[in-house]
């Protein structure tokens, strides 16, 4: 069985890391069911493993946090669907590439929902999407922005932190850094895109096609 829990309003970042290391280690201990989370944050950046402090480019904007997941930084704020996965890797296989594509076929199944060919690109981190009423990159290839960003970490092969999806967000909010130390590309949403969607949307969505990609591996 598998908790959905959703919050309204805004979480505290600090509550939800106190949350997610309390339920990761009651999984690990079979004294918890496995647990998504759904729910928004205030304005902040937060520093993965891999961040690079001059992709930091405006530190007094707003709170950055250490999250000690993989990855560098990223923005969370209003109108962007964080969803954490506190999941057990290790019934699902043991393979930590695996559930990472995963995690990606199901942004990507998600945003098929809504008609949006969400797609990877070997080394770059999350979901992109291609622009092509934007003008063409420099090379002459097109544009593509993010839309998703993906970001784990793994205790007792229990998994937290997880995805974002930006709904709606402030998109320059996203100015402050170089998200997951990309510089040639931006970032989009799901209304930027044209999408008349809100947050429940993304949330049914989410769910109905969680199933198909992760329950036949656990």
């Amino acid at each position: 069985m598998i908790e959905w829990k959703i919050s309204d309003g805004l979480t505290d970042y600090s509550d939800a890391l106190h949350f997610m290391e309390d339920r990761a280690n009651a999984i690990a201990a079979g004294e918890a069911e496995e647990c998504i989370w759904l729910l928004e944050h205030p304005p902040l950046y937060t520093a993965g493993t891999s961040a690079k402090r001059e992709d930091l480019t405006d530190p007094d904007r707003f709170p950055v946090y250490e999250a000690r997941r993989g990855g560098q930084y990223t923005y969370h704020g209003p109108g962007q669907r964080v969803v954490y996965v506190m999941l057990d890797v290790g019934k699902r296989g043991h393979d930590v590439r695996r559930f990472v594509a995963q995690l990606e076929e199901w942004v990507i199944a998600t945003l098929a929902e809504f008609n949006i060919q969400g797609e990877i690109r070997e080394g770059r981190v999350g979901v992109w999407v291609t622009r092509p009423e934007k003008p063409a990159n420099p090379d002459g290839t097109p544009r593509e922005d993010k839309v998703a960003a993906i970001g784990i970490r793994l205790r007792k092969w229990v998994s937290f932190h997880g995805i974002s999806i930006n709904v709606e967000p402030d998109l320059s909010h996203f100015d402050g850094i170089v998200p997951c130390g990309i510089t040639e590309h931006g970032v989009t949403s799901l209304v930027d895109l044209g999408l008349p969607v809100v947050m429940g949307d993304v949330d049914i969505a989410l769910k109905s096609t969680f199933e198909a990609v992760f329950t036949s591996s656990a």
